[in-house]
This record gives structure tokens, C-alpha cells and sequence, in this order.
């Protein structure tokens, strides 16, 4: 198995865990915290997606996903390329108010095949290049997909458990 196809098939096991995670919910679900503060559904799998769709863009030299069309928009958000959750507030977080389960599934669909498509294109030798010189030890490619894999993982797994207690 090359590179690209080892991270393929971590990357391709995650649309049909995005999707269980929300297939079906109400905005009124997709909102819900388990507490005040808590992160709802809806925004894990916002963030998840923002995550990736900013890391890949860098990468690309490319416009984020999230900027074209009306993406921000089903979400209540302003298409800003810097809102992509991190250091939210609660607050915050509370305003990230997917229109529909299927937003959030529309947009995965559109920032993974960018991701696949970028990846199929990689060599080994590509994995070390680096992407990142504010980090001691730089952050290469290699490292910064297997962080944004990482990311993605864990959050659609905490969206599945918050919908295991709705």
C-alpha cells in the first residue's frame, strides 16, 4: 500500500461516520449540548469540516470550500476564513446553527474530495516537506495530515456520543 492510499483509507472511513453522526437530526438536535457550555452536534461536525477545509486550502494555495457558495450561511456564520471554531466561547459555540443535518453532510462531502484528490496526488518524499516552521519541531505534511485525520476522528466520535444521549 503507497502513502496516499494508507491515508485515503484512514480519510475515507470519516464521511460515513459524519454522516451517522447527524443523519436524521432536527436543528433543534443538531444544537443541543449535554450542558451549558458543552459543544453541540452540530458544531463538532462544523468544526471538524472547518478544520480540514483550512489545513487542505493552506496546503492548496486555494479559497476554502467554506468561502464559496452560501456554506457560512447554513450555518449562521459569516463566511470568515478564520472562524474555524478554535478558542470559540460558549457563546460562540451556541451560534453555530447548522439549517440541516444535510449541510453538514454537503459540506464534508465537498472538503473530503478535495482532500482525497490533493492526497492521491502525493509521493512518500512529499510527507516531509515542511508546511509549518512556527512549531518546534516544523510541522511537515506528513504530520500535519495525520493531525487533521487525528482531529476528525476524535470529534466525530464525541458527535456520536452527544447523539447517543439526545
Amino acid at each position: 500500500m503507497n502513502v496516499s492510499d494508507t491515508l485515503n483509507e484512514a480519510l475515507g472511513r470519516l464521511p460515513d461516520l459524519v454522516r451517522g453522526a447527524v443523519e436524521g437530526l432536527t436543528p433543534e438536535q443538531l444544537h443541543w449540548a449535554p450542558a451549558p457550555g458543552a459543544n453541540s452536534i452540530g458544531w463538532l461536525v462544523w468544526h471538524l469540516t472547518r478544520v480540514q477545509d483550512s489545513h487542505v486550502a493552506e496546503l492548496l494555495d486555494a479559497e476554502q470550500v467554506y468561502l464559496t457558495g452560501d456554506w457560512a450561511a447554513r450555518f449562521g456564520r459569516k463566511p470568515d476564513p478564520d472562524d474555524s471554531g478554535y478558542g470559540h466561547t460558549a457563546a460562540e459555540v451556541a451560534a453555530v446553527r447548522p439549517d440541516s443535518w444535510q449541510a453538514l453532510v454537503d459540506y464534508y462531502t465537498a472538503v473530503h474530495a478535495r482532500t482525497r484528490d490533493y492526497i492521491a496526488g502525493l509521493s512518500p518524499d512529499d510527507l516531509d516537506r515542511v508546511v509549518d516552521d512556527r512549531w518546534d519541531p516544523p510541522v511537515t505534511l506528513g504530520v500535519r495530515l495525520v493531525s487533521v485525520i487525528d482531529d476528525d476522528a476524535q470529534h466525530v466520535g464525541q458527535a456520536a456520543y452527544v447523539r447517543g444521549l439526545l
